[in-house]
């Protein structure tokens, strides 16, 4: 006996074709192209009813062949560390406002500090031709994208430099910064100051760390190996080790944070601790200044980097064959209140 059959899914209609509108508007597909493309010698009354048939049926116009004809696709791709990471989301908005202004499409992807999906999503992104490329290193080569590079994909660097390839970059003065930073510290009083950084991988943990080392030797104070932290900004590793750094016999009176995501562990942390150290953390984050002290912070300009990057991008693909630029953005201390207590 034959069982009970599955009713056939509903297909859709499909997409309008230039066919439809010509048949609706009473005039031959060619008329209908000439309209959509802007080409003369279409009579008023011709284009009047292809305009009203496009109305009627929805139609959109492919553009894939054109884009195939002219060599370009008017959109550009972004590989970024996370994008659900604030510094991440203020730089993605800034590129697609630049971009759209360009009548440029964006699309961007997370490589989630994995050097072999870095490869995989760049490499992914070219084969879909876009026009340029925007990126945030995971990995320490990109020689990978010379092939790409030498076939005229043109591609800019932020936040850090690519490895083995000599490329245009935006990045931010990561060293300055943190000597800023950790040089604010010293000045209120504070001699015992810890660093929370990321994975010494990554290119801002280490600039940032040789920041807080030269504001250190600048003032006469000998780093102490057992002040720093560099691991992931998350997890029980380093609360436990916020928690020895701040309850120890010689505890930390001040600490500087590599990034906001260890700012705000730190903050949490430091709610649970009788020790209450100075506080200065690199990146501002939302909501810093409403906490109580509220949060010094030595900011970057993730908006602005984000259009830096994309008028540079955009130059270079109008034709700007100048040498290869290397952008360094500044920052800026903001005084709170957590940075300006005494030990």
């Amino acid at each position: 006996m034959a069982g009970p059959t599955t009713p056939e899914r509903p297909r859709g209609r499909g997409r309008t074709t230039m066919k439809d509108v010509a048949a609706l508007a009473g005039v031959g597909i060619k008329t209908v192209s000439r309209v959509i493309n802007g080409e003369p010698n279409v009579s008023a009354v011709k284009q009047q009813a292809v305009w009203a048939a496009v109305a009627q049926t929805g139609f959109r116009r492919n553009d894939s062949a054109a884009q195939l004809r002219s060599g370009h696709t008017s959109s550009i791709g972004l590989v970024l560390e996370d994008a659900a990471d604030p510094f991440s989301s203020a730089l993605t908005r800034s590129i697609q406002d630049i971009a759209h202004q360009h009548g440029t499409v964006l699309f961007s992807a997370s490589s989630a500090e994995d050097p072999d999906k870095e490869r995989d999503l760049v490499l992914a992104l070219c084969a879909r031709r876009v026009d340029g490329l925007i990126v945030v290193p995971a990995s320490g080569s990109h020689r990978y994208l010379l092939p790409e590079i030498e076939a005229g994909m043109v591609c800019v660097f932020v936040d850090r430099p690519p490895g083995d390839i000599e490329a245009d970059t935006v990045l931010v003065d990561n060293v300055g910064g943190a000597r800023n930073g950790v040089d604010h510290l010293i000045r209120h009083g504070h001699r015992r100051i810890a660093f929370i950084g990321d994975r010494l991988e990554i290119f801002t943990a280490r600039e940032r760390l040789r920041g807080y080392r030269e504001a250190l030797t600048e003032a006469g104070i000998e780093p102490d190996a057992r002040l720093v932290y560099n691991g992931p900004p998350y997890g029980e590793e380093l609360r436990a080790w916020l928690r020895a750094m701040l309850g120890g016999a010689d505890p930390a009176t001040a600490v500087f944070c590599g990034n906001s995501r260890f700012t705000v562990e730190t903050v949490r942390e430091i709610r649970r601790s009788p020790v209450q150290p100075a506080l200065v953390g690199f990146d501002d984050f939302e909501l810093a200044d409403m906490l109580s002290p509220a949060v010094t912070v030595v900011a970057q300009d993730p908006f602005g980097i984000g259009q830096a990057a994309a008028h540079l991008l955009f130059r270079r693909l109008t034709g700007d064959a100048t040498p290869v630029q290397h952008i360094h953005m500044r920052t800026r201390l903001i005084p709170r209140g957590s940075g300006e207590v005494g030990p």
